[in-house]
Parts: C-alpha cells; sequence; structure tokens
C-alpha cells in the first residue's frame, strides 16, 4: 500500500490539507498526517488551522522521522496557508527531509503558498516546472522563477504543485490519479460530484 505523509504547521489551509487526506484515504492510500511543531505549537498532536479548525495529527514530526529513518513515505504533501506555510519553511529538519526525498526519487507534493515559501528553500524546484498562489512566487530563489507556470496545477516528474483552495480538488485527484490509479480518481471524482 502507497503511503501518503501530510505535513501540517499552525496555519495550514484547511481544504488544501483535508481534501487530499480524504480523497487519498477513499482512494485506499495509507495517509499520516504529520504534526510540525512551531512557535505556536500548544500540545503534541494537536494542529490549528488558519481558521481556527483543530486537527490531531497522527505522528509528531519527531516520531515520523523515527519511524522513517532512512527511508521515505511515497509523497510528502505540503498544504499552503501563509502562516502555515512559513511555520514548515522554518523548520530546518524538515526541509533537509524533503530535499533528501526528493532527490532520492521519491514525490514531493506542494500547494499554494508551500511551493513558494517551503520548497524555494530547498533545490527541489531546479529544473521542475511549477506553480504556486499568484505572487508567491517571487519568495524564491531568481534562478527557479523561469520554470514557474501561471496554470492551476502541474506535476512534472516526482514534483506535484498548485495554485491555491480552488485547486484543491484538481490536487487530491492528481495524487490519486499517480498513487492509486486513473481509475480510481475517476471514481472518486464521480462519486464526489466533481465536474
Amino acid at each position: 500500500m502507497k503511503t501518503i505523509a501530510v505535513f501540517l504547521a499552525d496555519g495550514f489551509e484547511e481544504i488544501e490539507a483535508l481534501n487530499p487526506v480524504d480523497f487519498c484515504r477513499r482512494a485506499g492510500l495509507n495517509v499520516i498526517m504529520v504534526q510540525v511543531p512551531s512557535k505556536t505549537t500548544k500540545e503534541k498532536y494537536l494542529v490549528v488551522s488558519a481558521h481556527n479548525v483543530k486537527i490531531i495529527a497522527d505522528l509528531t514530526l519527531e516520531e515520523f522521522f523515527e519511524e522513517y529513518r532512512g527511508s521515505f513515505p511515497d509523497c510528502c504533501v505540503l498544504p499552503g496557508g501563509l502562516n502555515g506555510a512559513k511555520n514548515l519553511a522554518s523548520c530546518k529538519e524538515l526541509l533537509k527531509y524533503l530535499e533528501t526525498a526528493h532527490l532520492s526519487g521519491h514525490f514531493i507534493a506542494a500547494i499554494c503558498a508551500a511551493p513558494a515559501l517551503v520548497l524555494g528553500k530547498t533545490r527541489i524546484l531546479k529544473e521542475k516546472y511549477w506553480t504556486c498562489y499568484p505572487g508567491m512566487e517571487v519568495e524564491t530563489k531568481i534562478e527557479y522563477m523561469h520554470n514557474y507556470k501561471e496554470i492551476p496545477f502541474l506535476t512534472d516528474g516526482n514534483l506535484t504543485t498548485a495554485r491555491g483552495p480552488g485547486a484543491a480538488e484538481q490536487f487530491a485527484l492528481e495524487l490519486v490519479r499517480i498513487f492509486a490509479g486513473p481509475d480510481k480518481a475517476a471514481d472518486i471524482k464521480k462519486g464526489s460530484l466533481l465536474r
């Protein structure tokens, strides 16, 4: 069974995090929600969204690193939300892990502010086409700008990026397509009454 790790820090955008969790679990994928600590973290496993929705993560980042020592899940997902993305980006251990995973051929997916604010601090965007929330692209290294595209979402090799909340369903379905197959993605799209 394929494993998808969704990294959550305080201030995450709800639909960008939970749509992938929902659709990937419907597809039969193993989804792990990981709490990434920040200055605003109040208690173990509790992550508070941009709009004050409280989520209980499955693992803390420390527990995740212990469980995945020397290995990687099939995909690491980074939701946006400006403060959530900033909190993810402030975790140097996470940035190093993501870069190592990606350079080892593992899949990374990021949406909204996360491609620019989080992945822009790594080498992941180098040589990849990518997108993000409009205006956030300027937060990346200048050498990454030539591959930026103004489209809702895109996959380039082992990287999927998307623009924001309005692309959350497309982003989630793309992950299902990649990790559970196009038939499963079509079933979830139909069952969810998506056009």
